[in-house]
């Protein structure tokens, strides 16, 4: 029907909007004290930028992305991520000449052809941080710093995080085969999409949800016994970082995360009320997706979160503030004569930095002032052909149900006085 969205998307209403300019603001203080700047990329970009940079083999590629033909023949996707995206920019714009290390931040919707339930929507909106130039374990422990004082920020308590490091090429490597030696015997055991993985991507038959309680899935290699050593000395770094900032966490061997370009860190933050859609935040780092998409070898790490779970999590803890809908002024406005001068008047409170409205049918005054009741007004501001004449205001206190005459010259400054205190 012409009258529904399309399934998987959600118009924001106006009287939900609030919830979401709250949420963006904590976003923007935080960034702005962490000093990420801002970066906004298309909705779409061409879709050999996500297969090279998400991977072949990964569910996000194989399953879930909205990928079309233009009008000149080019295959389009709409952004299932972000991390790709900002990397594109990164190298098109040289973002990289202006400082060793560039943070960066967004808050956008995403794509993703995905069964909808709760928290999880086929348009979803993220807000993620790319941290781009930088190899020192630090950077990892900060960029998981803001996921955690961002969530706390809104009042979430009792979140968990999970870390792992998927290593790098040379010792994963390794592990690719030790998981296919492993899961060789129970390939005619595992899901469909795990013996296609099996070839192309073992690792992430560890994050399969069918196979997961399997018997031989908790015996199978971890990959912290296959790190090189460099790749265990940053873990260990990042792991002593997070303990000097008083950071609890859970080591979890499984946790791969289900993008391909990882590398070393990968970590995932949970909010346990949540249930079976608990992860509210994960991330990590990815040394060779800028290489990868074309650039030269950079070191880069970064998270994103979903705001539609951030929310729901939100609400079923009643933490979404309630948003003030009220109203300064409201003008009643009574015949003809007062229209004119009523809609100056409304014009110079807006200006002067108050919310106003006034009625535009003309109906009684009964009707209005019910009006104003229900637009939360603090004053009414009466206005018929007597007040048109004598140059003057009926100012009503809404709550106090005072009501006093003040000239019309008068009335900006004493409203101003009386709001603004």
């Amino acid at each position: 029907m012409l009258t529904n969205a399309p399934r998987g998307t959600k118009d924001i209403l106006p009287d939900s909007v609030g919830e979401w300019t709250y949420v963006e603001q904590k976003i923007r203080d935080l960034c702005r004290r962490y000093g990420y700047q801002e970066i906004r990329t298309p909705m779409f970009e061409h879709t050999e930028l996500f297969h090279r940079g998400i991977g072949e083999g990964t569910d996000v590629v194989d399953k879930e992305m909205y990928t079309f033909e233009d009008r000149g023949g080019r295959s389009i996707t709409l952004r299932p991520e972000n991390t790709a995206s900002a990397v594109r920019a990164y190298l098109q714009n040289k973002l990289y000449g202006d400082s060793s290390l560039v943070k960066l931040f967004y808050i956008g919707s995403m794509f993703r052809y995905d069964r909808p339930q709760a928290g999880r929507m086929r348009e979803f909106h993220q807000f993620g941080i790319e941290a781009l130039g930088e190899a020192n374990p630090m950077v990892d422990a900060e960029v998981i710093l803001v996921a955690i004082d961002f969530l706390q920020s809104l009042g979430l308590t009792g979140l968990e995080l999970a870390l792992n490091s998927v290593g790098c090429p040379e010792c994963r490597a390794k592990y690719r085969q030790a998981l296919q030696d492993y899961f060789r015997p129970h390939l005619d055991d595992l899901c469909g999409d795990c013996k296609d993985r099996f070839e192309r991507s073992p690792l992430r038959i560890l994050d399969c949800k069918v196979d997961a309680d399997k018997p031989y899935m908790a015996d199978a290699p971890k990959i912290t016994d296959y790190l090189c050593d460099e790749c265990r000395e940053h873990f260990q770094q990042v792991q002593a970082c997070l303990q000097s900032a008083g950071v609890t966490f859970t080591l979890d061997p499984r946790l791969v995360r289900g993008l391909d370009y990882y590398t070393k860190t990968a970590f995932e933050i949970k909010y346990p009320p949540l249930g079976a859609q608990s992860a509210v935040a994960g991330g990590g780092r990815y040394d060779g997706l800028i290489e990868e998409i074309g650039g030269k070898p950079t070191p880069a790490v970064g998270f994103a979160t979903g705001l539609e779970r951030v929310l729901l999590a939100l609400e079923k803890q009643g933490l979404v503030p309630a948003q003030d809908k009220g109203t300064d002024a409201f003008i009643v406005a009574l015949g003809e004569s007062a229209q004119a001068p009523a809609f100056r008047l409304l014009t110079q409170l807006r200006r002067a930095g108050l919310t106003a409205s006034m009625d535009y049918a003309g109906r009684s005054m009964k009707a209005q002032m019910k009006q104003a009741n229900k637009a939360g007004a603090r004053f009414a501001l009466i206005l018929g052909e007597d007040e048109v004449k004598a140059n003057c205001v009926q100012l009503k206190d809404m709550a106090k149900s005072e009501q006093t005459q003040v000239a019309f010259d008068n009335i900006i400054d004493k409203l101003c006085a009386e709001v603004k205190g």
